[in-house]
């Protein structure tokens, strides 16, 4: 069993599991602490591509490239954890605009090309209307989020991690100006050496009981699913208004913006709009009948990139856009920082200090 601090993560959903995973496996003795149910709020509404295609500034890209990579190494270590690496294939800019992506992922090390009309119909056959010009990514992939979630919460807790879930925090506990810990909502206490704040939107409010500023925006995002047909696409597909990709069970999930449709104030219209458009982008599509759509909050920091790092004596946090994708590196950085008191250079220009007045 673990001998080392007891940390207590606050989250259950993809960078809690993460953090509260790589915590364990380096010795500390873990108490995850989810409000809701396991997989928390965003990570079960997310399209769950893992990429580098997406995001500027250079130090953004370079942390996705290295979260990719540490998805490869978690996809050969927890079990039962399936990361589909089928690639994705891009055309939602102009030509000049994605030749000069292409051209600059190519310098900083991606692994992507620009494919032709013909390629990029023989990648995708089900595409109703190819692109002329695409990027495609043979690297990319993504997850079954809210299975892959249970996987690494499972792990966790085979390594000595525990688990409480439906157990929403209160507050946090201070002795001196430090955090100690935190108080449930049935007025139970929990103490611990560190807390971690991996709980997305809620973040911000616990986070401010302490004085720390973690300014985060909670925009709602539509998903549309189908129901089951068989196999049609071989990856993802992101074009003009339209990112598409078949789940495993064969239904295929849509969204019109990488973060997710605006609802708005008629979801059932966005939605109906949304499964129009799924089913002008493939072969065949007027056969396709909605499953459900789904509305979920995103935490999005104010500057759109991670926070990540420590804002109070005792407490850490560790909030995104793009959970999916950064949640094997943050995990992996947090757990280093508060295990061996080292702060990876990689994780180090995303810190909460850049939002100190």
């Amino acid at each position: 069993m673990p001998t080392g601090p007891e940390v207590i993560v606050v989250g259950g959903g993809i960078i809690g599991a993460s953090v509260a995973w790589h915590l364990v496996r380096g010795g500390a003795r873990v108490t995850i602490v989810e409000g809701g149910e396991t997989g928390g709020l965003a990570t079960p509404r997310s399209w769950a591509w893992i990429n580098a295609s997406w995001g500027h500034p250079e130090d953004y890209v370079r942390l996705r490239m290295q979260s990719m990579e540490d998805w490869r190494r978690l996809d050969g270590i927890v079990p039962g954890l399936e990361v589909d690496w089928c690639g994705g294939l891009v055309w939602d800019l102009a030509d000049d605009e994605l030749r000069a992506f292409v051209a600059e992922r190519q310098a900083q090390g991606y692994d992507i090309r620009l494919v032709d009309g013909a390629e990029a119909a023989a990648l995708e056959p089900a595409l109703a209307r190819p692109p002329a010009l695409a990027a495609h990514s043979p690297a990319e992939g993504a997850i079954e989020p809210l299975e892959a979630t249970r996987s690494i919460l499972d792990d966790a807790e085979r390594r000595g991690a525990t688990l409480a879930v439906g157990q929403p925090v209160d507050r946090l506990l201070t002795t001196g100006g430090d955090v100690v810990g935190v108080q449930l909502a049935d007025g139970s206490k929990i103490g611990a050496d560190r807390v971690v704040l991996a709980a997305g939107t809620a973040t911000v409010q616990l986070a401010a009981q302490v004085g720390a500023d973690v300014p985060v925006d909670d925009p709602a995002g539509l998903l549309v699913s189908t129901e089951a047909v068989p196999p049609l696409l071989n990856g993802l597909v992101v074009g003009p208004g339209l990112e598409l990709r078949q789940l495993r069970d064969g239904r295929l999930l849509g969204s019109g913006h990488y973060a997710g449709s605006d609802p708005g104030t008629d979801p059932d219209a966005v939605a109906a709009d949304l499964l129009q458009a799924i089913r002008n982008g493939v072969k065949g599509g007027d056969s396709l009948r909605m499953h459900s759509y789904t509305i979920g909050h995103r935490p999005v920091p104010r500057d759109g990139l991670p926070i990540v790092g420590s804002v109070a004596p005792g407490l850490h946090v560790a909030v995104t856009h793009s959970g999916v994708t950064l949640a094997p590196v943050i995990g992996r950085t947090v757990a280093e920082e508060i295990l061996r008191g080292r702060r990876d250079p990689i994780i180090a220009p995303f810190g909460p200090e850049r939002f100190a007045t």
